[in-house]
């Protein structure tokens, strides 16, 4: 099964998470998991984003979770430095590349330090600013659990984010430094992003770059969806779950 569009067929269909499926860190909405359903029953879809596992089972799992065709599901949370799909045994982990004691430890310290320092660490945030997600280390610089709206207004040109990137990229050479959410900035191993995601995608499934169709709302220039459309996948730029709900509705109303 697979989709078509642009005069193309597509055999997997594969999104960013928060402000593309749903909105931050919230369960997708009624419409986007009936959408998601009928993509699951006409093939593969896969699901790539900043978030922990954790993360993708309170947004994604407990509105489709139980769909017939969830097999066809793949999830790779914290920007595909891990891939976890349905086995045998429930949700099962197929890769994770952990981060080392040392690297956390310093990539928290430098994190905290650089906010601090460059005015960016608040005082009385939504939960936790800094995060160890095991295979990524994140910033939330109103913390967790901060309500959308407040996260939107806080950065809305990417120049706060950006300042404590490049203040850590600087200090973490051997890391992966980049910004993540509208307010998050993320760490992993060297050179793992979302295109690397894609590409061990590819590998475990025996695709190709030209099988997968991609929606993402970070596609400019230093967004962290744009690594993979530098790979040469076909890429949708989308603003927020409304706008992905209307191009998926056109998308599976033209293929029937």
């Amino acid at each position: 099964m697979a989709v078509e569009f642009g005069g193309n067929t597509y055999r997997l269909v594969m999104f960013d998470l928060d402000d593309t499926l749903a909105p931050s860190k919230s369960p997708l909405p009624d419409e986007m998991a009936a959408q998601l359903r009928r993509l699951l029953d006409r093939g593969l879809v896969c699901i790539i984003s900043g978030g922990q596992f954790g993360q993708f089972d309170a947004q994604v799992l407990s509105r489709i979770g139980g769909d017939p065709n969830a097999a066809n599901l793949h999830l790779m949370p914290t920007c595909g430095t891990q891939y976890v799909r349905l086995g045998d045994s429930g949700w099962e982990t197929v890769y994770a590349e952990y981060l080392s004691d040392d690297e956390k430890a310093r990539t928290l310290d430098i994190l905290e330090t650089g906010a601090k320092t460059l005015g960016l660490w608040e005082d009385d945030p939504w939960g936790p600013i800094l995060e160890d997600r095991g295979s990524q280390i994140t910033y939330s610089a109103l913390g967790q659990s901060a309500p959308v709206d407040a996260k939107a207004a806080w950065d809305p040109d990417g120049a706060k984010k950006e300042t404590l990137r490049a203040y850590a990229a600087e200090r973490l050479p051997d890391l992966e430094v980049r910004s993540g959410g509208s307010t998050s900035v993320d760490v992993t191993r060297k050179g793992i992003d979302k295109a690397y995601g894609a590409r061990r995608l590819m590998e475990i499934l025996g695709l190709d770059t030209a099988d997968i169709l991609f929606y993402g709302d970070r596609l400019d220039e230093g967004g962290n969806d744009r690594p993979v459309a530098d790979l040469g996948i076909t890429s949708i730029a989308v603003e927020g779950w409304r706008d992905t709900y209307a191009k998926l509705d056109a998308l599976l109303s033209s293929a029937g």
